[in-house]
């Protein structure tokens, strides 16, 4: 009989963000070793980095250079440590020259339908990979295919991305956490008690997860 105790998870990130993805994956692992002791009730909420970048795209060296000063030098070792670090818990990174920041508005009106499904975390996942490991985009058709993947409604999808459902709630859920104090990502809630921001530790995330057991 299991007697694992369920905590909610209020994770809030970007689909681009390189640390949302190396922090879901790292917190993974800390609940994999406490499978028997805990269970996870994860929802995701939208935090766009840029949430006025083209349609198009801008490319993501240059977008880094622009935004934040990012040189080549810095860049190229960037993306082997995160490359590396991806490899420890199980996700791969896959970088080059052409990658291109990306608009992820769209990803987000998804996330959300997708909350109450049982599936948003199917659907992160493939969103992550998609931009990070397949050198995808997040074009009308890639989301459909990516909506397929996570075993959801795809015709269901197609009406949302066609509309501009859910927009009205993701402007007002990131001016919720800002209004809260929550200026980057990833951030992790905790059972409504703990908050932790930025990319921790597995290990790290065990300790808070085991905070609940005592």
């Amino acid at each position: 009989m299991n007697h694992a105790k369920t905590l909610r998870i209020d994770i809030i990130s970007d689909i681009v963000c390189p640390w949302c993805a190396i922090g879901f994956y790292r917190l993974n692992a800390a609940l994999s070793q406490l499978q028997d002791e805990v269970s996870a009730e994860i929802v995701w909420h939208p935090f766009e980095l840029n949430p006025k970048m083209v349609p198009e795209g801008e490319n993501l060296r240059t977008h880094l250079a622009n935004k934040y000063g990012t040189t080549l030098d810095q860049s190229i070792r960037a993306r082997a440590m995160l490359t590396n670090l991806g490899a420890e818990v199980g996700f791969t990174f896959n970088y080059f020259d052409e990658m291109r920041m990306l608009n992820t508005h769209d990803c987000h009106r998804l996330l959300f339908w997708a909350q109450n499904s049982g599936l948003q975390t199917d659907l992160a996942k493939v969103m992550f990979a998609e931009f990070f490991g397949n050198r995808g985009n997040f074009s009308f058709q890639s989301l459909i295919k990516l909506v397929e993947q996570a075993g959801l409604n795809v015709e269901e999808a197609k009406q949302i991305l066609d509309s501009s459902a859910f927009s009205l709630e993701i402007k007002d859920q990131q001016t919720k956490w800002r209004n809260m104090g929550i200026h980057g990502v990833p951030t992790m809630i905790f059972n409504n008690e703990k908050m932790l921001t930025g990319a921790q530790d597995v290990e790290v995330y065990a300790k808070v997860l085991r905070s609940f057991l005592d």
